[in-house]
């Protein structure tokens, strides 16, 4: 065997060595990856964000392409008003995952919190292709129109939806377009002798967009009250979705920074 010959036979002897030993240590890191995500999964349940955002960065180490952590994380970025860290992390996970991009309403409301509200606008445009029976994402949708471009344009222009069946959410719907009154908002929620589980989890809804309604109408006062009630601790513990319960929450909190708190916190 010539001196080329037996050079040739050891690179490719260690080349397939190199690989053999490659694959069971990948395997590994993703394993890990897994377990620390099914531990940030944990501290999300319990409802320790900080602890949940610690793990999902330990999965991510271990597997930087980790997109279910990625989103993971994103969300309890948010959840701790981390607003900036939390686009970043929805961003790269769509950098992963293109297809995620229309079902990501989360990265829309972010995007709100951070004033990118043609960004966000396009977001929730976006989400309208992907269901396009969801009220919240209309109006997250005007919200981000009426600070843009006002309430007027918003208005014109808001995505048009015909049936979604979560109480009260098509007066929502219209109270935003301008044609029912945001008593008839409470009217709805309350009516039908709901059970007290179901009433507060409509009438959470009825406040936060209430009170973000007031808002973008320049009622101050009465945006205050509502944003208040939704943001409530005890919503936290009832049949809501917490996550927008965590958004009532933050906008609470913007209330109070910036001065305009006369509810105390309960």
């Amino acid at each position: 065997m010539t001196f080329r010959l037996q050079s040739l036979v050891w690179f490719v002897c260690l080349l397939l060595g190199g690989l053999g030993m490659r694959a069971p240590r990948v395997q590994a890191d993703e394993e890990r990856a897994r377990e620390f995500l099914t531990q940030a999964q944990m501290f999300v349940a319990e409802g320790d964000s900080l602890k949940a955002t610690a793990a999902a960065t330990q999965a991510i180490a271990e597997k930087p392409d980790f997109v279910a952590a990625f989103y993971l994380r994103g969300r309890e970025q948010f959840r701790l008003a981390r607003i900036e860290e939390s686009i970043a992390d929805f961003d790269q996970q769509i950098a992963f995952d293109p297809n995620s991009e229309p079902r990501h309403w989360e990265r829309g409301i972010a995007y709100y919190y951070a004033g990118e509200f043609e960004k966000g606008a396009k977001q929730f445009e976006l989400y309208q292709t992907y269901h396009d029976n969801d009220v919240e994402n209309s109006v997250w949708r005007y919200l981000c129109m009426a600070r843009e471009l006002g309430v007027k344009k918003a208005r014109e222009t808001m995505l048009p939806i015909k049936n979604d069946r979560r109480v009260p959410m098509m007066q929502v719907f219209e109270m935003f377009r301008g044609t029912v009154q945001p008593a008839e908002v409470l009217q709805a929620a309350e009516a039908d002798s709901p059970t007290e589980e179901v009433l507060a989890a409509r009438l959470f809804y009825a406040h936060l967009y209430l009170g973000l309604f007031y808002e973008a109408n320049g009622d101050e006062a009465q945006a205050q009250k509502y944003i208040f009630l939704a943001a409530d601790k005890r919503n936290s513990e009832r049949r809501v979705n917490r996550y927008m319960w965590d958004v009532a929450r933050i906008h609470a909190d913007l209330i109070r920074q910036q001065g305009k708190d006369s509810v105390p916190e309960k």
